[in-house]
């Protein structure tokens, strides 16, 4: 299986489908070796918790689920709209990673 996700940690990103479509958020965390990301306030689900130390109160606690990284596209920050990134490298040899759409860096 291919270990490469085109999201990093920070990057803004829309929901393409599922229940959640049209949400934007921040990427929270990615996870390659799964091909999964957590994006902010998107895909919410109740955890069970217990309590681990006297005192400390248990329940139902809300967090964010994971979701397949195909799920998500990228928004560019210049142009606003949900793109593709390609990548260019320049002439002093470094790599960035650019909007399809409008040609900015992202």
């Amino acid at each position: 299986m291919n270990n490469k996700v085109h999201v990093k940690t920070g990057d803004t990103v829309v929901v393409l489908c599922g229940k959640e479509r049209g949400k934007k958020g921040k990427v929270m965390a990615v996870s390659p070796k799964e091909g999964k990301v957590i994006v902010e306030k998107v895909n919410m689900v109740k955890k069970h918790v217990k309590p681990r130390r006297m005192g400390e109160p248990g329940g139902i606690i809300k967090a964010e689920g994971a979701m397949y990284a195909s799920k998500v596209q990228i928004v560019c920050p210049r142009c606003n709209k949900p793109t593709r990134i390609g990548h260019k490298i320049y002439d002093d040899g470094t790599k960035a990673r650019i909007c399809k759409k409008c040609g900015e860096s992202i």
